[in-house]
């Protein structure tokens, strides 16, 4: 028998774990660390358990066994099947387990389970939309450096070029590439020494530098007029009518929605929930839909 639900949002930095009872709101919050399947399936689920018992703990509730739990998990790395098929294996004794995308459940939350719309936009991107049949649609999100465009990792990306290009003497040195020169360096050998090392989320931490020169640099009104077409582009993508609400999630994306046609702007709703929210959701549906097949 069920008594819990869990929704899990786990990512590179942090896991985050939402109780709930079968039929009632959420009465425990739980975090630790990073679950991305990528990092080791041990791993995520070790810190899975941490913020699970963190959330009874947050209840005041005994960790019951896990047999009487059902865990929805949104994580990254979920679209890696064979990532996806260890974990699911390595189940430590949920009475139901299910594996989503973080991105699937960033749109079940944003949208409270309903038919919908999101584009994200952190330190990657991607669009996601769920239609009024049940079909699902995915469009960009395909990782950095090759996509992901309009997000952190990609304004980073091109931070580093304009200061590539200002070291060169291509262009003048302006406030945009003296922050980069701050980060990585201001001589050929510095930058590429740090290009050498870094990744997507070193590029992310570039991001804030284009907002912050928007108004004396225009490389950077370059690049953020780029990045808000890049998003606009996927959000017609994933519904090209344009006749589902839209919401745009993350630390890039909401910083950018403002600057969205009016086209775009006219559908755009603020999310509901997260992905913990939305991984909760979509347990409790799975769960639901189990008892109904039963009677």
């Amino acid at each position: 028998m069920v008594d819990f639900l869990i929704g899990v949002d786990g990512g590179g930095t942090a896991t985050r774990a939402w109780l709930a009872r079968r039929d009632g709101p959420v009465i425990g919050r739980g975090q630790a660390g990073p679950s991305a399947l990528g990092q080791g399936i041990d791993a995520a689920w070790a810190q899975i358990e941490l913020a699970v018992r963190g959330a009874f703990q947050a209840a005041a509730l005994p960790v019951p066994p896990w047999n009487r739990c059902a865990l929805g998990a949104g994580l990254s790395g979920v679209s890696n099947r064979p990532w996806r098929d260890a974990f699911l294996a390595r189940n430590i004794g949920f009475a139901k387990l299910i594996a989503e995308t973080d991105s699937f459940t960033m749109l079940l939350g944003a949208h409270r389970g309903r038919p919908g719309a999101i584009v994200a936009a952190g330190t990657g991107s991607v669009g996601e939309v769920l239609r009024a049949d049940g079909s699902r649609f995915t469009a960009g999100g395909w990782g950095f450096p090759v996509g992901d465009e309009g997000s952190g990792a990609w304004l980073g990306l091109h931070a580093v070029r304009v200061a590539q290009c200002a070291i060169d003497g291509r262009i003048q040195p302006g406030p945009l590439a003296r922050r980069v020169f701050a980060v990585c360096g201001a001589d050929r050998d510095s930058v590429q020494a740090w290009c050498d090392l870094a990744g997507q989320y070193a590029y992310a931490q570039l991001a804030p530098a284009v907002f912050d020169t928007e108004q004396t640099d225009s490389s950077a009104v370059h690049l953020l007029g780029h990045a808000v077409a890049a998003l606009e582009t996927v959000a017609v993508a994933i519904d090209p009518p344009g006749e589902l609400p839209l919401a745009v999630c993350g630390s890039v994306g909401r910083r950018l929605a403002p600057r969205m046609s009016p086209a775009i702007r006219r559908r755009l709703v603020d999310a509901a929930e997260g992905p913990a929210g939305g991984a909760l959701t979509l347990v409790r549906q799975a769960v639901e839909e189990e008892e109904a097949v039963r009677a």
